[in-house]
């Protein structure tokens, strides 16, 4: 029935793209996940908080098409619109993150923000950070130095602030702050335009240790001092590590007064294979291994 409804309605509007059979199923699936809303309100500009019926309506049929081949849950799918509304993301943009599964990262990391931050800066902070960050478009060896992952983001800046998120800019790297004649120089320092302050980001090759917390709290007090304005709100720390174990990161952060993060950074999504497969491939460090040689 549907082949033959291509067939009549492709002689009937001669010119008309898009009304191919498996288009047809598309526009069908679109009905099922997004039937019709009888208050879809007509937009003049875009709001602050998107609903997803304004989504739906602003998303280009491209989106809705990818959405509905690659992401099943109608809940998972219902985040994308409205992330992809709200921050103009391109197909590709989509397609990286529905890849990545980002849906599943956001607000993640491990943080201190509800006892250091006031209610909505603390859950707009925590909704701004994610676990694990993905740095696929980094080809760095597993036991690359802090440096090396340091210069590959400013090498790639704009797909490392796309993985970050809507919101941060970039403003150095290997800050130099004066503490009491001392030099000290940051790995990385953003600021984040809707949360309206700084965040460092203090990069770690390795897991996680308890003194990176104090280090990072020492740091947020001197950007503080130093560089924050009248009408900034607190800085933010955002530790990247290689790995972490969550209470000792709970530890760490239990009675830190300064706002920090813990998060992983991975440069590839790692995914789970089927119990049969595992085994039959080789291993990062196997591949890495045979280069070498």
């Amino acid at each position: 029935m549907v082949e033959r409804l291509s067939t009549d309605l492709n002689t009937s509007f001669p010119g008309v793209h898009g009304l191919s059979a498996p288009n047809l199923w598309r526009m069908r699936a679109f009905f099922l996940a997004f039937p019709p809303d009888p208050v879809l309100p007509q937009l003049v500009a875009e709001p602050p908080e998107p609903t997803l019926p304004q989504a739906v309506a602003l998303l280009p049929w491209a989106h809705h098409v990818l959405l509905l081949e690659r992401v099943k849950d109608t809940d998972e799918r219902a985040i994308y619109a409205k992330l992809a509304m709200e921050q103009g993301w391109s197909r590709a943009t989509l397609t990286q993150q529905v890849a990545t599964g980002l849906s599943k990262r956001r607000g993640k990391a491990i943080t201190n923000f509800a006892r250091t931050l006031p209610p909505p800066q603390s859950a707009l902070a925590e909704e701004s950070l994610k676990d694990p960050y993905v740095f696929d478009f980094l080809t760095l060896a597993h036991d690359a130095r802090e440096r090396e992952v340091e210069q590959g983001l400013i090498e790639h800046v704009q797909q490392f602030l796309l993985e970050l998120g809507v919101g941060f800019a970039f403003v150095g790297r290997q800050v130099r702050v004066e503490v009491d004649g001392d030099d000290y120089f940051l790995d990385l320092l953003l600021y984040h335009l809707k949360l309206r302050c700084f965040v460092v980001v203090d990069l770690k090759a390795g897991a996680f240790r308890p003194e990176y917390a104090g280090k990072m709290n020492f740091y947020l007090s001197a950007i503080d001092d130093q560089m924050r304005h009248a009408q900034d709100a607190p800085s933010i720390g955002l530790l990247l590590c290689r790995s972490k174990k969550q209470l000792v990161v709970e530890y760490a952060l239990r009675d830190v007064r300064k706002p920090i993060g813990v998060a992983e950074w991975q440069t590839r999504l790692v995914a789970s294979l089927p119990k049969e497969l595992e085994g039959s491939l080789p291993t990062v460090e196997q591949i890495e291994q045979e280069l070498r040689q």
